[in-house]
């Protein structure tokens, strides 16, 4: 840190923060415009893609179900889903919102660099070279979860879902507003999901936790991240289980390899 950097008072200090605020408000700002005039075009092309039975998610378990029959699953029927709008409003306030939401992620990156640019002057250079691998990790993990969301869980939590019957006498009709709702919720849950490894790498580099950890605790992992699977994706069958359950658990394993190896113990005199 440089003496210019130590002389700062607190209220130099609390305006550069305003100034990184005022900065992360325009990117916000500018990225959800530019996402309400796409928005149109976002919907019929992204959001509302699971719902048609051409999506590249389902043609991939239709034809796996089709060609490999030990997976136990059933060549299911097309799916084809149509959000209802059931308010006046409804369409409206989801224009609004989600174009706020795609701007919350298409600007993740900026933002995460404009705080770090503020901290960064009161690091060390090592601690800095630190933060860089962990801006660069953390954003490709998070869109890499969000990637995963998008095709794996929330389609099949979504067809599952949108196909379960408790009484052939009633028919599910899915409102836009519970349609949004859960795909933001699985894709963004994902989304943080996929920061385990940098969170594992930080409290390795804290000294909060080694690699004997995830030994330790590896048979109590898969349990655990089991149940996490099969409540995202509540199906029958083994093939939908494991398609969500595999991706978790690389992560659990990914992770132990970023923390650093138990240090020996002393040896006794």
């Amino acid at each position: 840190m440089s003496a210019a950097e130590k002389e700062m008072t607190f209220w130099d200090h609390l305006d550069a923060l305003r100034g990184v605020l005022m900065r992360i408000a325009l990117v916000l700002a500018v990225l959800g415009v530019a996402s309400f005039c796409a928005m149109p075009w976002i919907f019929d092309s992204i959001i509302l893609a699971p719902c048609r039975p051409d999506f590249i998610f389902y043609r991939a378990m239709d034809s796996l179900a089709a060609s490999v029959p030990w997976t136990g699953m059933p060549v299911p029927e097309p799916f084809e889903l149509t959000p209802v709008s059931l308010q006046l409003a409804s369409q409206f306030f989801i224009h609004m919102s989600a174009s706020c939401w795609a701007a919350l992620v298409l600007g993740f990156p900026a933002i995460i660099y404009l705080l770090w640019s503020f901290v960064a002057p009161g690091l060390y250079e090592h601690e800095k070279r630190g933060m860089r691998k962990a801006f660069f990790f953390g954003n490709l993990m998070f869109f890499l979860g969000v990637l995963v969301g998008y095709c794996v869980v929330f389609p099949l939590a979504l067809r599952f879902l949108a196909t379960y019957q408790l009484s052939a006498q009633l028919e599910t009709i899915v409102s836009l507003d519970s349609y949004m709702d859960n795909f933001f919720t699985l894709i963004l849950l994902m989304g943080a999901v996929f920061e385990l490894p940098l969170l594992a790498w930080v409290l390795g580099k804290m000294g909060f936790i080694t690699r004997g950890f995830f030994k330790k605790y590896r048979r109590h992992a898969i349990v655990a991240l089991l149940i996490v699977a099969g409540l995202i994706t509540p199906t029958g069958d083994p093939f939908t289980l494991f398609a969500v359950f595999i991706p978790i658990y690389a992560l659990w394993e990914f992770s132990a390899t970023l923390v650093p190896e138990e240090e020996p113990l002393p040896s006794q005199p």
